[in-house]
């Protein structure tokens, strides 16, 4: 309501604050949340996940805090940042996410293109991935770019160039086009228990599991590096990290011990299959089709589900037929749950993998 009063608002809110905005398809909640207790101290952001331009309103009007962190979603970015003019926008991926109301993801790279091209936008610095090509490509336009060279999971939506689309080669660690499109340099990277920016080593130790939490993690440092946070001290926040908005959370159901991992499309799919460990214990998979989530669960044909072969998968939620029928075709052992009290009960930690509001009814019903 009170952007439809001051359409203004956002920009009046944001005036005389030090804005950091994070975007992308996959990581936004948690590298938000990262860059916020990395900062230290009183931070405003939307740590609800609320990331347009409404949610954004809301977290700013609560606070007076001079620092912002804002989650913003990637069709409004660029909206968002002409409104709050940030000093630095970390870019995290882009690939396909909803795909019945989603905008395609090379439309939105040109959207950010032409957003970063701007000159209203010369002063912006931009933390970016630069094993990403869809990110590399809006971003090169900007004047001012820190790439990261991190973990990267998924790259099934950029397998060839946006530039003049040609297959990319990929080779030891780096990829490129025959037309000279390439993988820019990186000013940060990751190492095994370290992160390199610039000449200075950073220990990253993290309590959250997964590489891609490690490239998390690292593009929230660098963006941190910007606005002159110490590093060492930034990156001890973060690694006391345990869980974001319920995200990596273990719970009680029932009797049993459950661990909830959200993931919402192929690309966070095929990160938080990398998180099972590799034994035998059962896997809960929850997948709903409502509103939130997209009407179309087409994009479990892209989830590499064959990674838990081994492992006896029970199916719950809307749409636990169409997982059943998918880890059928992936040769994974199921077992369609209509009647939640019939699960046996594991003395194991169960990883529950869930898209948005199947991920809300296991966080509402367990403790």
């Amino acid at each position: 309501m009170g952007l439809r009063i001051a359409p203004g608002l956002l920009t009046t809110l944001a005036t005389g604050r030090t804005v950091i905005v994070v975007s992308g398809t996959n990581g936004k909640t948690t590298t938000t949340a990262m860059t916020a207790v990395g900062w230290g101290g009183p931070v405003v952001s939307n740590a609800t996940g609320a990331n347009m331009p409404p949610g954004h309103a809301a977290a700013l009007v609560a606070s007076n805090s001079p620092r912002v962190v804002l989650e913003v979603d990637e069709a409004w970015l660029a909206a968002v940042v002409d409104a709050t003019r940030p000093r630095v926008c970390v870019l995290l991926n882009l690939s396909r996410d909803q795909l019945d109301r989603a905008n395609e993801v090379r439309h939105l790279a040109e959207r950010w293109r032409t957003m970063l091209g701007d000159v209203a936008n010369a002063d912006l610095v931009v933390v970016a991935n630069a094993n990403d090509p869809l990110v590399v490509y809006a971003a090169e336009v900007s004047r001012h770019v820190r790439w990261c060279d991190v973990p990267v999971t998924w790259l099934a939506d950029a397998v060839s160039c946006p530039k003049c689309t040609s297959a990319l080669e990929h080779g030891e660690g780096l990829w490129r086009c025959r037309c000279g499109f390439a993988r820019p340099r990186a000013m940060a990277t990751t190492l095994d228990e370290e992160l390199v920016v610039g000449d200075h080593r950073i220990e990253l130790t993290l309590a959250l599991p997964g590489q891609f939490n490690r490239a998390n993690a690292a593009m929230a440092l660098c963006a941190l590096a910007i606005v002159g946070v110490d590093l060492d001290a930034a990156a001890s926040r973060i690694g006391e990290i345990t869980s974001v908005a319920g995200r990596f959370a273990e719970r009680q159901w029932g009797g049993h011990c459950l661990q909830l991992l959200l993931a919402k499309n192929p690309a966070g799919f095929a990160a938080m299959l990398e998180t099972v460990t590799a034994d035998e214990r059962d896997v809960w998979v929850a997948i709903n089709a409502r509103v939130a989530d997209g009407r179309d669960p087409s994009w479990l044909y892209d989830v590499p589900f064959e990674m838990l072969r081994g492992h006896r998968v029970y199916c719950f939620g809307d749409r636990r037929l169409d997982v059943a029928t998918r880890l059928d075709y992936a040769k994974v052992e199921y077992v369609i749950v209509d009647d939640d009290a019939a699960v046996p009960t594991s003395a194991n930690l169960v990883p529950v993998l869930a898209n948005y509001t199947a991920f809300s009814d296991w966080l509402a019903c367990s403790s």
